[in-house]
C-alpha cells in the first residue's frame, strides 16, 4: 500500500464520512469495536481501503494507521485497489475447486483479460480468487459483490460476466437482486437496504442447505422411502414407510447390567 501518512479526505466528504462514522460508532460501548464496519463505510466510498480511508478511521476511533491497517489487510474484504462495479468472487476451496472452480476461475481470467484482483478497463468487472463461501451443497460457486450465484459452469460464468458488462438485469440464485460494490459496502457497513423490497428477497436456506437438517432429525429425504437415516438423540429412527416398526434401539446382545450388590456368590 502507499506510504502513510496520507491525504485526507476533501472537507465535504469528510463532514459527510464523519456523520455516518459517529451514527457507527455509538452503536458499541468501545469505540475501536467500530472498525471493521467503519472500513465498509470508506470502502463505500472509493471502492476500496485506501490509505485516506485509513487515516479517516484511525482518527475516528484515535487509533494509530499501522493499528488500522493491520486490521484492513487481515480482512480480505477489504480491498486493497478498487473494485469493478460488479466485483466477481470465485470459490477455488476444495469442494469447489474440484467441482470446476478452478476452471472457472482460469477461464473468467483468459475472457475477461485481466489477472487475480484486477479490474476490467471499463471498470465494470473486478475478479478475485475466494476461499470457502459456506456454500459448498451449491458448489462450485460465484459471487457477485456477496451474492450467490450457484451451481455455476465455465459456460454460465462467461454468460454471467458479460451479462454485468453488457447492463442486462442479473438475478442471484438466492438473496437480494444486485447492486453496485460500494452500495454493497455501506449496507456491510451498517446501513440499510434503501431499494423497496430487497429486504424480503434475502430467502432462505434451499433443499440442499436443508437436507443435513432434515437427517439430523431423523427424516427421510424424497426419494429414498424407507430408508433409515440418523435419528435425534433418544428418539427412534423415522422412516419412510408408515408400516413399517420402528427399531428398538434399546435391544443388545450383551446381558443387561445389574447393580452391584456386594454379594458375590450368590445364586436364585
Amino acid at each position: 500500500m502507499p506510504a502513510l501518512p496520507a491525504a485526507p479526505y476533501p472537507e465535504e466528504v469528510r463532514a459527510r464520512l464523519a456523520s455516518d462514522a459517529a451514527e457507527l460508532i455509538a452503536r458499541y460501548p468501545q469505540p475501536r469495536s467500530a472498525l471493521l464496519p467503519l472500513l465498509h463505510l470508506v470502502q463505500a466510498e472509493e471502492g476500496f481501503v485506501s490509505p485516506t480511508g485509513i487515516r479517516f478511521c484511525a482518527e475516528q476511533l484515535d487509533l494509530t494507521t499501522a493499528e488500522v491497517t493491520a486490521v484492513a489487510t487481515f480482512y480480505t474484504m477489504y480491498r486493497r485497489r478498487p473494485a469493478g462495479k460488479y466485483h466477481v468472487g470465485v470459490c477455488t476451496n476444495t469442494l469447489c475447486a474440484v467441482l470446476g472452480g478452478d476452471q472457472i476461475f482460469d477461464e473468467l481470467q483468459e475472457h475477461l483479460g485481466i489477472r487475480n484482483n484486477e479490474t476490467t478497463e471499463d471498470g465494470e468487472v473486478s475478479i478475485e480468487h475466494i476461499e470457502c463461501n459456506a456454500a459448498c451443497d451449491y458448489a462450485p460457486v460465484v459471487m457477485v459483490n456477496w451474492e450467490f450465484f450457484d451451481n455455476q459452469t465455465p459456460e454460465s460464468a462467461r454468460q454471467l460476466v458479460d451479462d454485468l458488462r453488457a447492463g442486462r438485469e442479473v438475478r442471484p440464485t438466492r438473496g437480494a437482486r444486485l447492486c453496485g460494490f460500494k452500495e454493497t459496502a455501506r449496507i456491510l457497513a451498517g446501513f440499510p437496504d434503501e431499494r423497496p423490497g430487497a429486504n424480503d428477497e434475502s430467502g432462505a436456506g434451499g433443499a440442499p442447505s436443508l437436507a443435513g437438517l432434515r437427517l439430523a432429525r431423523g427424516e427421510a429425504l424424497p426419494g429414498t422411502p424407507g430408508a433409515r437415516v440418523v435419528s435425534p438423540r433418544n428418539e427412534p429412527p423415522r422412516t419412510g414407510s408408515a408400516t413399517e416398526p420402528p427399531r428398538n434401539e434399546s435391544a443388545t446382545t450383551e446381558s443387561p447390567r445389574t447393580e452391584d450388590t456386594g454379594q458375590e456368590g450368590s445364586e436364585a
